[in-house]
This record gives structure tokens, C-alpha cells and sequence, in this order.
């Protein structure tokens, strides 16, 4: 549930803070005071496009904080825990937009990339505008609205993954099912570039080890000479090496160290640094002797090298990935040679994942005929109380191959009629725009009722209806807000209707605010006294009337009832 809010520099909203809670909350206002305002600034926390227009113009970036209430949501905690962002029963989204352009968002103080934050708001809060009824004559959006209400998301998964393989399995029957002329003209040139290959017989790491002992055969006389004079100097010189000369100096520091023990750490050193030469020489007489002086084998590494070379040349690759290059062209030249029996194979995997696909369609389209019966039985009740006595709601579901795709088999279609008698028709043909308004809003309410999201806005869409049919509706929407299987249910409806506003159980007023040349936007959370008069205002327009005040009474005190 949506706890608190708090805006800044946002729009015209300087700084705005606003405690929510369960039930009903009615936002009412003048047209243009702000509360568009406010639903877009929560879009924005909630993970909408960031605009730099939207900050206050006097101000270098605008903040806006959301925190909920999550102590009865499992999934949600459980999301936060998976992506370490937990944070015990409280729930925090911040989102800072800059002058320049840039954007931060958060949760619990985390930064977060947005694809994240609009995961977890799928979970927290759902909305509903004004213009959905627009959008809902779609089919692919009458389909989602039927899978929403049926919970079919585990059964969607599966058609999807299945349908993805069944196409993968397809493209590739299609790659292999090419013309004929142009896999036998590919299978000419790779049996003789892989007869190449095979001729040169490269071995593992074979032109890195070669290029290696080149090197060194090619500088042999070199390493040779300067080996051989190194290990003179260092013990072979009988008139003077190192080794000898640093013994002698061992002996004489040894000698005087009987005097003065000091020196007894200056004799360790040389004793050590003795050692290691002892040890330098003995590596260097092992590597004189392996080095290699044969002018044939030199020889046959240049040549090995330069065939190595002119083929990796031939086929534009370094000559490291040869051997790479080799087993790449001799897949592909299996591939086509087994041609024949890889076709039968994807056939039959096909075949497999084609019957597969179809059970999970069947399935799916079972358990859509079922929760659509259901949907239509509720949605024509609903119809009933919002003055289309007698219409009538119908999904219809036709189901067909020629349809096939990730979401399944059916084409589904929402049809109505607002008059008794009358056929179905399909809602896109639906000719009063009131009509269309109130069975837009006859699904809404449906949908929104078998929601798991415990926080729901809408938008001004009890637009295009009025008298008793409006307070029907804000008596749905009270319903709605109450609470339900021991969880507190959040409504929130911004509305221009005192019957609907007056069924609230919390009522906030947005007001605009004209001061030297700047306009400001406030909320104000009224009181019983002042509900009166925002809903008498309602009523009545500017002028607030004894009988409009009379009737605001009757409204309230018909809606506590409830």
C-alpha cells in the first residue's frame, strides 16, 4: 500500500508531502489545479520516461519519493530479497531527475536501473486512466485483460518457450531445405579446402612452438657464444672468475669476523649470493648443451612455417585460428553431408515440439473459455448497475492455427450490447461514447477486483457519467477500497463527481496557487467540515447554496451507510 509521497520542485509543486492510506481516497479539484500533476509524478517514481520540462522552472532538478507499506505482500519481499534490496516492511522508490538531462532511481536507497524499478511496480500499485477505453478496443489488449483476470501467466510461459523453439526448429529446417545447386557448389569448395587442411595436419599449438624454437635456432651462435662466455667468467677462468674471487673474499670476511661478530651477518649474504652463482652456472651449462646448432632442422622449421603461413593467408585468418578455422569448416562440411538425415531429424523434432505446442495451446484456450464465461457473467451484472438495464457482455474466442503465436491460438474479441435484445457487437463498434465510457469502466472495476496489486488509481474514469449511475460507481469504487480477505485495499479515484467523491473515506482537495507571477500546486487533506463544502462546491459550481450543502449532507451520510 502507498504510504506516503513527497514531491519536489516538480511541475508547478514546489514541495509536497502526503500521507495516504487504505480505503477509498477521492482527489477532487478545479480543472487545471494539479492533479494530473500528481499522478504524473508518481508515474515517474514508478518508472515512467524521465522529461527535464517536468522540473520547476526556477529549479535544477526535481525528487520525487514513494514509500509503501509491504508487510502483507510475500512477493514483493521476496523480490527485494532476491535482488538484495530488502529492506523489512518497508518499501522505499526515490527518482531525481536533473536539469541536465540525467536521471537516478532507487529503491531503499539503492541506485537501480529502471527496467527494475517497473518490475517491482507491476507488484505495488496498478492505474487505470481516463483514455483506457480507447486502448481496450485492441485485441491484444482485450487478450491481456483476459489473461490478467484468469492469472494465466505460468500457462503464457509455457506457450512462448515452446512456440520460440518451434520456430527456432523451423528457421533452421528452412536453412537446410536451400537450393540444391548452391549447398553442392558450397560442398565442392569446402571438401577442398578441408583436404588442404587435413594435408597440412597442424598440430595443437603447433605454430606457436615453432615460431618459438625458430627464434632460438635462428640466434643459436649468439645464446651459444654468450652462455659459453658467461659461465667463464662466472667459475671456468683459471686465472680469474667470480666464483673464485667471491670465495676468497668469504675467507677474509670469516677471518675478521673473530674479531668484530658484527661481520657475521655481511658473511651469511656472500655465502648465499656464493650459492646462487654455484647454482647460475649449473642452469647455464644445462642450457649450453641443449642448444641446437643443425642447419637442416633449421631448415625444415622455415619451411613448415611458410606452409603454415601461405594457407592462413589464403584463407585471411591469422595462423593461430587455423586449426579453428579447420574444425568450423569441417562441421559445415558434415552438416551438408548429412544433410539428408539432419532434415529427418529437425522433422521430427518438429513434429515433437508442434504436438507439444498445440497441448499447451489447447489448454490455454480451455482455461480462457473458462475464466471468459466468468468475466462475462460478472462484467454484464456490472452493466446492469451502471444503466444499461438488459445489455449484455460476450468474449468471444475463435480459435484457429492461421493465429498461431506466443500467446497461443485464439483470436478474442469483447462484444456488447447496452440494449436488451440486441446482438453482441464487437466493442470497437460500440456508437455512444457514455456507453463506451461506463463499460470500459464495468471491466475496470472487474479486472481491479480480482487484482493481487493492493494499491489502485484511477484516473478520472467515471468520465461520461453522471446522476445515479455516478454514485453507483462510487459506490463500487468504496467497495472496492474496503477491506477484503483481511487485507486493507487502497483505492485512490480522481474525480470531478461529488456522488463518487462523497462515497471516500479519505477526501483530498488540490488547489492552484497564483503569487507574484508564480503558480504553485498544493494538496490539502480535509476534515469533515471542509469535505462538506468541497462536495457542495461540486454540486453547485462557484456558489455554494444552503440546499447544495443539504444535499452534500445526504450524499455523505448515504455513502456512511454503505
Amino acid at each position: 500500500m502507498l504510504k506516503h509521497l513527497y514531491i519536489r520542485n516538480f511541475a508547478i509543486i514546489d514541495e509536497l508531502e502526503l500521507d495516504l492510506h487504505s480505503g477509498l481516497t477521492a482527489l477532487t479539484g478545479e480543472t487545471g489545479a494539479g492533479k494530473s500533476i500528481l499522478l504524473g509524478a508518481l508515474s515517474l517514481v514508478l518508472g515512467d520516461r524521465a522529461d527535464s520540462d517536468s522540473i520547476k522552472p526556477d529549479s535544477e532538478f526535481a525528487e520525487i519519493v514513494a514509500e509503501f507499506d509491504i508487510s502483507d505482500l510475500d512477493n514483493v519481499s521476496s523480490w527485494l530479497v532476491e535482488q538484495e534490496l530488502n529492506a523489512d516492511d518497508e518499501c522505499i522508490l526515490r527518482r531525481r531527475i536533473s536539469r541536465d538531462g540525467r536521471s537516478r532511481a532507487y529503491i531503499n536507497g539503492t541506485p537501480v536501473n529502471l527496467s527494475l524499478i517497473r518490475e517491482l511496480a507491476e507488484m505495488l500499485i496498478d492505474i487505470h486512466g481516463q483514455h483506457e477505453h480507447q486502448s481496450m478496443m485492441k485485441s491484444a489488449v482485450q487478450r491481456q485483460l483476459l489473461d490478467d483476470y484468469a492469472g494465466h501467466l505460468p500457462l503464457l510461459e509455457n506457450v512462448s518457450n515452446l512456440y520460440v523453439e518451434l520456430k527456432l526448429v523451423e528457421d533452421q529446417l528452412a536453412h537446410l531445405q536451400q537450393s540444391t545447386n548452391e549447398q553442392n557448389d558450397r560442398l565442392d569448395l569446402l571438401r577442398f579446402q578441408t583436404r588442404e587442411l587435413d594435408a597440412l595436419a597442424l598440430e595443437d599449438n603447433e605454430y606457436q612452438e615453432l615460431s618459438s624454437k625458430h627464434k632460438r635456432m635462428a640466434n643459436a651462435e649468439k645464446l651459444f657464444t654468450t652462455v659459453e662466455s658467461s659461465i667463464h667468467q662466472l667459475s671456468e677462468d683459471e686465472t680469474s672468475n667470480i666464483q673464485s674471487a667471491l670465495s676468497r673474499i668469504i675467507d677474509g670476511i670469516n677471518e675478521i669476523a673473530d674479531v668484530d661478530d658484527s661481520l657475521n651477518p655481511v658473511a651469511d649474504m656472500l655465502q648465499e649470493a656464493l650459492v646462487q652463482i654455484e647454482e647460475s652456472v649449473s642452469e647455464l651449462q644445462a642450457y649450453r648443451d641443449r642448444i641446437e646448432l643443425d642447419p637442416n632442422e633449421l631448415a625444415h622449421i622455415e619451411q613448415r612455417l611458410s606452409d603454415i603461413l601461405d594457407l592462413a593467408r589464403k584463407h585471411r585468418v591469422e595462423p593461430e585460428t587455423l586449426a579453428e578455422l579447420q574444425a568450423k569448416l569441417q562441421q559445415e562440411l558434415d552438416d551438408i553431408d548429412h544433410a539428408d538425415e539432419r532434415l529427418e531429424e529437425l522433422k521430427r523434432e518438429q513434429q515433437q515440439l508442434e504436438e507439444k505446442y498445440l497441448a499447451a495451446c489447447n489448454k490455454l484456450s480451455a482455461s480462457r473459455k473458462k475464466a471468459a464465461n466468468k468475466m462475462n457473467k460478472a462484467i454484464t451484472q456490472s452493466m446492469q448497475t451502471l444503466g444499461m438495464s438488459g445489455g449484455k457482455f460476450e468474449i468471444k474466442l475463435d480459435k484457429s492455427d492461421k493465429t498461431r503465436s506466443a500467446y497461443g491460438l485464439d483470436k478474442i474479441e469483447f462484444t456488447v450490447t447496452a440494449n436488451a435484445g440486441q446482438p453482441c457487437k464487437p466493442l470497437a463498434r460500440v456508437a455512444s461514447g457514455g456507453e463506451l465510457a461506463r463499460i470500459s469502466l464495468a471491466i475496470q472495476m472487474i479486472i481491479a477486483n480480482n487484482s493481487k496489486i493492493p494499491s489502485l488509481i484511477f484516473d478520472e474514469v467515471d468520465s461520461g457519467v453522471g446522476g445515479g449511475i455516478a454514485e453507483i460507481v462510487g459506490q463500487h469504487l468504496r467497495t472496492l477500497g474496503s477491506n477484503k480477505n483481511g487485507r486493507g485495499n487502497q483505492v485512490i479515484c480522481i474525480t470531478h463527481l461529488p456522488q463518487v467523491a462523497s462515497q471516500a473515506h479519505q477526501h483530498l482537495r488540490v488547489e492552484k496557487q497564483t503569487e507574484k507571477n508564480q503558480t504553485r500546486s498544493r494538496v490539502i487533506p480535509l476534515d469533515d467540515e471542509q469535505r462538506r463544502q468541497e462536495i457542495a462546491r461540486m454540486l453547485s459550481g462557484v456558489e455554494i447554496t444552503e440546499q447544495s450543502l443539504a444535499h452534500a449532507d445526504e450524499m455523505i451520510e448515504r455513502a456512511q451507510s454503505i
